[in-house]
């Protein structure tokens, strides 16, 4: 079966190399656009370190990042922590698989007072302060003689958005980064899978084993 990518970019190219060295043939459709946020920075004076859910916050997150730089930084998988190493980030500790996590990482580390730094759309950690720097917004559609495929789905927010345009779901089969993702998506698909750990890696291994079956 073909494979349908549908995060927004840069990521779905990252996802797109990751499908070829797999063999597959990825159709490549981001159903959102990210874009940079304006925001006015807190006081860094009132945080003990910085989470780092997404390698987009280090990448649009702009000069407002700078004051935050000396402070411990804890990002989730390595893309995000090179995207932190680019945007000035030294103390750096690359975390677990979610923000849960690496919140709890943090804390055991001493940390008490947490900033996230993300997206507009997040899931809330409990006792981090939040300050969005990005947002991805709904763009672009699905291939029009798309009927069958198997489609990677990153997000919830991104299933959704898939299930809502999908017009026969009989055709596809959903290859899931979260438990979170695979329901939010909803019923009637020809078959539903969850990836082993919430990364692209995974994932991509879970639709390489979908599309050959």
């Amino acid at each position: 079966m073909k494979l349908l990518i549908v995060r927004p970019q840069p990521g779905a190219e990252e996802s797109e190399k990751r499908a070829r060295a797999l063999g597959l043939e990825p159709i490549v459709a981001p159903l959102f656009e990210t874009r940079a946020l304006d925001w006015i920075p807190p006081d860094p004076g009132d945080f003990d370190a910085i989470l780092l859910t997404s390698a987009n916050a280090a990448r649009l997150g702009g000069d407002g990042l700078k004051p935050f730089l000396a402070l411990p930084c804890y990002a989730v998988g390595e893309r995000t922590g090179a995207a932190a190493r680019a945007a000035g980030f030294t103390r750096l500790r690359i975390g677990p698989s979610d923000g849960a996590a690496l919140a709890a990482m943090a804390g055991r580390d001493g940390a008490s007072a947490l900033l996230q730094i993300g997206g507009r759309d997040h899931l809330p950690l409990g006792g981090a302060a939040h300050v969005a720097v990005y947002a991805s917004e709904p763009a672009g559609a699905l291939p029009a003689d798309l009927e069958e495929a198997v489609v990677l789905l990153h997000s919830p927010r991104a299933a959704a958005r898939f299930a809502a345009l999908a017009a026969d779901r009989g055709g596809f089969i959903l290859a899931a980064i979260s438990a979170q993702a695979a329901e939010a998506a909803g019923g009637g698909w020809k078959g539903v899978a969850v990836a082993a750990a919430p990364r692209d890696e995974a994932l991509l291994e879970l639709a390489a084993k979908l599309c050959q079956t």
